[in-house]
């Protein structure tokens, strides 16, 4: 799974440090379709169609801005300054999927939107560390809302972590919150996608009219972190580290 790892990370990195204010958001899914077909690895979104989802996706990338947080659908709309922006890729690289997400702002920040970002970059670090065998899937969880918590943010679980291999999308699912030491025992070789994501002020989401982009109930913005990692006998591996 390492291939399909490095690319995601490439595709990020790479977009996060090409993406400005006037960026228009359709442009970063075509560039994210180009790399896709340069490197030719198959999206992982594009005829996606879960029982939550209006339709097919149709994108190859979730860009949620503002008090979009998770599921945004490009649509034609440039950024501006200070917009906080998440984005949200996954792909299959001969046969082998991979699922990451960042958050960043564009133009001028303000530090409560960097603070936000902060947060579930910490959650993310301290639930990779809990990702050892011996473990419970609890362990990753509690790790994740503690640290909202201690920031004063709400947990939505609708919404959460998940398994990935031959699919985007399997078991078991990793919720932001939990109780530790409880759930399934951890065992190497297991993989999953941890992804804290946090709203500023609600757990309660919204969805737009496009019948997928997901937003905060009280308007308030959100962020979103995301590796794919693995279990072993020992450390964790950060597939998609940047």
């Amino acid at each position: 799974m390492r291939p399909a790892g490095e690319f995601v990370a490439h595709v990020l990195t790479t977009l996060a440090s090409q993406v400005e204010v006037g960026t228009n958001l359709l442009d970063i899914d075509a560039q994210a379709h180009a790399m896709i077909r340069e490197r030719g690895a198959t999206s992982c979104y594009i005829d996606y169609h879960p029982s939550f989802g209006a339709s097919p996706f149709g994108r190859v990338i979730c860009t949620s801005v503002n008090d979009a947080v998770l599921h945004g659908l490009p649509h034609d709309y440039r950024l501006a300054d200070g917009d906080l922006v998440s984005l949200d890729f996954a792909v299959s690289v001969e046969g082998w999927v991979a699922d990451s997400a960042l958050s960043f702002v564009v133009g001028t920040p303000r530090e409560e939107d960097l603070q936000l970002i902060t947060t579930t970059e910490v959650a993310l670090e301290r639930a990779i560390a809990m990702a050892r065998p011996g473990n419970k899937l609890g362990d990753i969880s509690a790790a994740i809302g503690a640290v909202a918590r201690a920031a004063g943010y709400r947990v939505n679980t609708q919404f959460g972590g998940h398994g990935v291999g031959r699919t985007m999308h399997g078991d078991p699912h990793v919720p932001n919150d939990g109780t530790a030491k409880r759930g399934m025992k951890l065992r190497p070789g297991l993989v999953i996608a941890i992804e804290p994501w946090f709203m500023a002020g609600t757990d309660e989401l919204v969805t737009d009219p496009d019948g997928w982009t997901l937003r905060s109930a009280d308007g308030s913005r959100g962020a979103h972190s995301e590796h794919t990692i693995a279990i072993t006998e020992g450390d964790p591996i950060v597939l998609t580290a940047r």
